[in-house]
């Protein structure tokens, strides 16, 4: 998630793709407390929990450059990542501690969705190495099947997750250096077929989840998506549990594969709001909190098909008003903080003093509008 757009002129596709990613997302923890007890809800979850965090680190490997750091990237990792990883994770511990009366504070282990923040500081580490190395992309997924068998790897600063989507984010700087996706926005009529496979791809996937329901609930299957957990904690500690994850990444590639090769290759109504994932990823589990921890939702008579749809509406209302102009200008300050008193004002770079000036390019590679 570092670097910018390789071109000047904004590509429509990535921030169409961006808006409907970050969509999936808040889509998916509206609808969480209504699992337990909605067949319906756990293949919609499920459906959106196979690709959609691994379709974000896609996202981001692509804008992501595996350069040497240098002053320039060392103080975006503080301005894009640290600073709004400890303002959230204040606010958080702040908020838990007045509704739940949980007054632990323990930094290494973040709260809710902020587990990706951390997971995009530890790309950006990792990448150069990976970069040094042959077939990179290989490693990155012997790493994340790996990681499963170590139940001493843990959520501390996110680092079994972060492993474990670490062969996506790959994958995406991968797809930049190959030229994949640029020759497919710019492919010809063909590309009909290409979407006609996708549809079919993703329909298939559905009718798998429709039909053994029963299955993935009683296996927990929702608990693999997250590529967090140990396999001896999901309950799985044979010596071949590492093949079940193998298949879940090339199912999560397959199916990103196929809502990218879905999502117009024009501008369309949302396409200027996938340039505000960062501020939606960061602020809507503020808008869902009350939602899911007051018990409004769930159970047997809150949990049929007009408490579903009301929530799919709910989270794609809460992506888009998010995504405003007026909501960023709010919290820019904390989605964006710019301290210029914590950092030097002699800095110097190969090219002469380093302008302290705001990043045009968050942390998900979306290149920021100028609006101050």
């Amino acid at each position: 998630m570092g670097g910018a757009d390789s071109a000047r002129s904004r590509v429509p596709l990535w921030d169409t793709a961006r808006f409907v990613t970050i969509a999936l997302v808040v889509v998916g923890h509206a609808i969480q407390r209504l699992i337990g007890d909605s067949d319906a809800a756990l293949v919609l979850y499920l459906f959106i929990y196979a690709f959609h965090m691994p379709l974000f680190a896609i996202i981001s490997g692509y804008f992501s450059r595996p350069g040497p750091p240098n002053e320039r990237r060392m103080r975006r990792v503080i301005t894009d990542i640290v600073l709004p990883y400890v303002i959230f994770e204040t606010i958080w511990t702040g908020v838990q501690a007045i509704v739940e009366g949980n007054w632990s504070i323990n930094p290494t282990k973040p709260s809710w969705t902020l587990w990706f923040l951390l997971a995009l500081g530890i790309f950006r580490l990792v990448l150069p190495y990976l970069a040094l190395v042959r077939w990179p992309l290989a490693w990155a997924i012997v790493l994340s099947v790996g990681v499963g068998y170590f139940s001493n790897v843990d959520s501390t600063f996110s680092l079994s997750r972060a492993i474990g989507i670490l062969p996506f984010f790959v994958l995406g700087w991968k797809l930049h250096e190959w030229g994949l996706v640029d020759r497919w926005r710019l492919a010809d009529p063909p590309a009909r077929l290409v979407r006609s496979i996708a549809v079919v791809v993703l329909a298939v996937w559905l009718a798998v989840l429709i039909a053994f329901i029963d299955v993935w609930r009683a296996v927990d299957l929702r608990f693999w998506f997250f590529y967090d957990d140990a396999y001896r904690e999901l309950g799985q500690d044979a010596w071949w549990a590492g093949f079940v994850r193998l298949a879940l990444i090339a199912l999560a590639v397959l199916l990103s594969a196929a809502v990218l090769a879905l999502v117009p290759r024009r501008p369309t109504l949302v396409t200027p709001l996938g340039q505000a994932t960062m501020y939606v990823y960061l602020l809507h589990s503020f808008v869902l909190y009350p939602i899911r921890e007051s018990g409004v939702v769930g159970g047997d008579d809150r949990s049929g098909w007009p408490w579903l749809v009301g929530l799919i509406l709910l989270a794609l209302l809460t992506t888009v008003g998010l995504a405003s102009r007026p909501v960023r200008r709010v919290f820019r300050p904390l989605v964006e903080p710019r301290p210029r008193w914590l950092f030097r004002p002699d800095l110097d770079t190969r090219t002469g003093p380093m302008r302290l000036e705001p990043s045009r390019v968050d942390p998900t590679g979306s290149r920021r509008d100028r609006e101050r």
